[in-house]
């Protein structure tokens, strides 16, 4: 369980095609020293809003550290992982621990689908399908890109957040332009209630 409180700003080394037993999928490899700080094999690591396990690290010739992840043909469909490149900067967040502080609000890590930047930060407009827009309501929680952010003037398609400077500086939001698509996780507990109250409706 994250926070969609960003931690560091990793940069993608390489990103392989993979092929295993359990199908196809692709190796990622990412710089970073912050997350990896108390975490070993089999840690979990959000990346871009998306959880995934930590199965090999280690230090470059360079002193800079890494850490790898193997990303599976599912997560693959479901959020942007496949499109990052060598290069590419992604947030990065290690798990909450019981007893800290929740800075932003409940993020799983399951990403639900991906929207597209309509307007960037800091007047950040992104746009969803509107199956998606149900889950969100006027100034509740929304996870984009692993951030936790607030939604406000919701469409029938778009819903807007406001972009302070530090979070635009410290998060990949500050380069995320018109057209980029981003991950979003919605709400779990609207998902939640959605689920439960389906069998009583009429």
């Amino acid at each position: 369980m994250f926070t969609g409180i960003v931690e560091e700003l990793g940069t993608v080394v390489a990103s392989t095609p993979v092929s295993t037993e359990w199908g196809d999928g692709v190796r990622l490899t990412i710089a970073a020293s912050t997350v990896l700080e108390g975490s070993g094999l089999g840690a979990s690591i959000a990346v871009n809003g998306c959880c995934l396990t930590l199965v090999e690290q280690g230090t470059a010739d360079d002193g800079t550290t890494w850490w790898s992840t193997d990303v599976s043909g599912e997560t693959l469909a479901r959020t942007t992982t496949g499109r990052l490149q060598p290069g590419d900067r992604v947030n990065l967040e290690r798990p909450m621990a019981l007893g800290d502080r929740l800075g932003g609000h409940i993020v799983l890590g399951h990403v639900d689908t991906t929207g597209t930047v309509v307007s960037p930060a800091p007047d950040l407009v992104v746009r969803l399908e509107a199956a998606h827009l149900r889950y969100l309501v006027e100034k509740g929680s929304v996870t984009v890109d692993g951030i936790s952010l607030t939604a406000f003037d919701l469409t029938d398609d778009t819903f807007r957040v406001a972009v302070i400077p530090h979070t635009a500086e410290v998060t990949t939001l500050g380069v995320r332009g018109p057209g980029s698509v981003v991950n979003i996780e919605l709400d779990v507990l609207a998902k939640h209630i959605e689920r439960l109250v389906a069998p009583y409706r009429p």
